[in-house]
């Protein structure tokens, strides 16, 4: 502490790589800080820092870090609270460029492990990435000022939301029994055979499209009474609501009764929510993969041939490419994709999906035969998928009755609220006549493809990772279309897959292994070891989130620059 003050001292007023001197790890006498990287000049992106602090200092008990889900909730609440003090700091230091930034991960509605903020797996330790201005005026260092945000700034933000003695017990609480509840409900579910599960109460719909808070005075959630299921909480706690059941599932209704909405909330299922977000208690099983179509991806030597066959060029649809793929050929590649990324339910909304790709109705298969149409609908398939390989979907229609035959329950959405109306649709489509069977039998789905490594990464010090927002994360300038990959919902999730992608084309990618064993490799590795894995700068930057092992794979099969053997 006394060495980084006197460098302050000594730096203060002289020109700005004069910083880069600061770089290093000083011992304060709660905690540690290190400054890890010093930015080139004060309109460089800012410098970044780390805080570690031992566990007899912050004191949070083990109760709460013993277990992954209820560590995660802790990590959650700590960084929202750290950031809440940080803004009280930010830019209270004026000067040239980002002079006196203060910043750090900024937190959504969903709960993920973020790098910002972690608890060590073995020794229990706090670390907490954080971004700095380092002040200047012009070019020149203002490194007393600098001081004011190491030596007073910062020693209140810690002091304030980093410790157990200074914690709202009651209100951590809060955020652990929930994550106990969610982590309660998950387990449920396979214990069930739901795929998803809605509470009563819920509030679903969203304050606007680029808001994700919930609506105020929204209609609150009430499940249909056929499909009611009551799961146990802990502390001999009980909650009630809708139960999806495996298979296939239905959601009907007329337009803006909430089809989409309660959809849109399943996809979003799959992560854990905050208190207050109206949807803390709508659960989906892990893996489910939200699936539309994506007209112009690219699709690399992808077997869509469960879908797609006999075209009328003679191209082989088991080892199928294309730069610009259509609605439907783009809605295949991803529903083979999802398949082999583990994904046990699909979720399909019919406004974001190619139709042709989704069904053809009686009268089109009289005036155009089966043997001239190269596509296999995704209707013929539906339940074939649940019964050989136990892939349920939850499908959203609102123009077409033809799914009532091969939907195992049917949801009529009506004032925002389900209807179980199975028995009443199946009957009236009795009297219509639909020839949906399969047209021949599940092929084996595998993905044998071996990758190379890419001359983009050949020169690993001039390598490039940029994510743009959760739409794109480009490589040098090989970019990766990632917006229609819906269940992204944070940018560090983006940052995470463009390291990860580095990290594949330069270590993994050598024309050894098969793709889906690099890709478990890797995961794995994430899981075991945390962020560490995607670390290729001698740090690990505070701005990465958590992605589920589907987004790893959707973003790969979407990356033009992939080089196979």
């Amino acid at each position: 502490m006394k060495k980084l003050e006197q460098l302050l001292y000594n730096s203060d007023h002289k020109p700005y790589p004069v910083y880069k001197n600061l770089k290093g790890t000083y011992f304060f006498p709660e905690y540690s800080i290190s400054v890890e990287h010093v930015q080139g000049d004060p309109f460089a992106a800012p410098s970044s820092l780390s805080i570690k602090i031992s566990a007899n200092v912050h004191g949070f008990p083990d109760g709460f870090l013993n277990t992954k889900h209820r560590r995660i909730a802790l990590q959650d609440y700590l960084l929202r609270n750290f950031h809440k003090e940080l803004k009280k700091y930010d830019h209270k230091i004026s000067g040239s460029g980002k002079s006196g930034l203060i910043s750090i991960s900024s937190c959504n509605q969903e709960i993920l492990e973020r790098s910002a903020l972690s608890f060590d797996r073995t020794d229990k330790s706090l670390t907490v990435r954080f971004n700095i201005g380092f002040p200047a005026a012009g070019r020149t260092t203002l490194a007393l000022e600098l001081k004011k945000i190491l030596f007073d700034f910062i020693p209140l933000c810690i002091s304030k939301s980093l410790k157990y003695t200074a914690t709202d017990i009651k209100e951590l609480n809060k955020w652990i029994n929930l994550s106990n509840d969610q982590k309660a409900i998950r387990e449920q579910l396979k214990d069930l055979n739901l795929i998803a599960f809605v509470a009563n109460g819920s509030i679903l719909p969203r304050k606007s499209g680029v808001d994700d808070r919930p609506m105020q005075n929204a209609v609150k959630f009430t499940s249909s009474k056929e499909d009611e299921v009551t799961l146990n909480l802990p502390n001999n706690r009980s909650i009630k609501g809708l139960g999806i059941k495996e298979g296939i599932t239905l959601i009907v209704g007329g337009g803006y009764h909430g089809k989409s909405t309660l959809l849109k909330a399943l996809e979003r299922g799959v992560y854990d929510h905050i208190p207050g977000d109206g949807r803390e208690y709508v659960i989906t099983e892990d893996s489910a993969m939200k699936l539309r179509a994506e007209d112009g991806r690219s699709i690399i030597q992808t077997d869509i041939s469960a879908f797609i066959c006999d075209l009328p060029n003679g191209k082989n649809t088991m080892n199928f490419n294309t730069e610009d793929a259509s609605g439907s050929t783009s809605q295949a590649a991803s529903t083979v994709e999802a398949i082999l990324s583990g994904a046990h339910t699909l979720l399909i909304d019919e406004d974001t999906s190619a139709t042709n790709f989704l069904v053809r109705d009686a009268l089109m298969h009289k005036v155009i035969s089966a043997a001239e149409e190269p596509i296999i609908p995704f209707i013929t398939r539906m339940q074939q998928l649940y019964t050989e390989r136990r892939i349920s979907t939850i499908l959203v229609a609102g123009s077409c009755g033809t799914f009532f035959n091969v939907s195992d329950n049917i949801l009529q959405m009506k004032n925002y609220n389900p209807i179980n109306i199975t028995f009443k649709a199946k009957e009236t489509a009795l009297n219509f006549h639909n020839d949906i069977t399969a047209p021949n039998e599940l092929p084996n789905f595998y993905d044998n493809r071996i990758p190379i490594h890419n001359n983009l990464v050949a020169d690993s010090k001039k390598v490039k990772i940029r994510g743009q927002g959760t739409n794109s994360v480009s490589i040098n300038h090989e970019c990766v279309e990632l917006r229609f990959v819906e269940q992204l919902t944070d940018n560090e999730q983006t940052n995470l897959l463009g390291a990860l992608l580095r990290i594949l084309e330069e270590k993994y990618f050598n024309g050894k292994n098969n793709l889906m064993t690099c890709l478990n490799s890797v995961y794995n590795d994430l899981e075991k070891k945390g962020f560490i894995v995607a670390n290729y700068s001698g740090m690990i930057p505070g701005n990465y989130a958590m992605i589920r092992f589907q987004e790893l794979y959707a973003m790969i099969c979407r990356y033009r620059g992939l080089n196979l053997k």
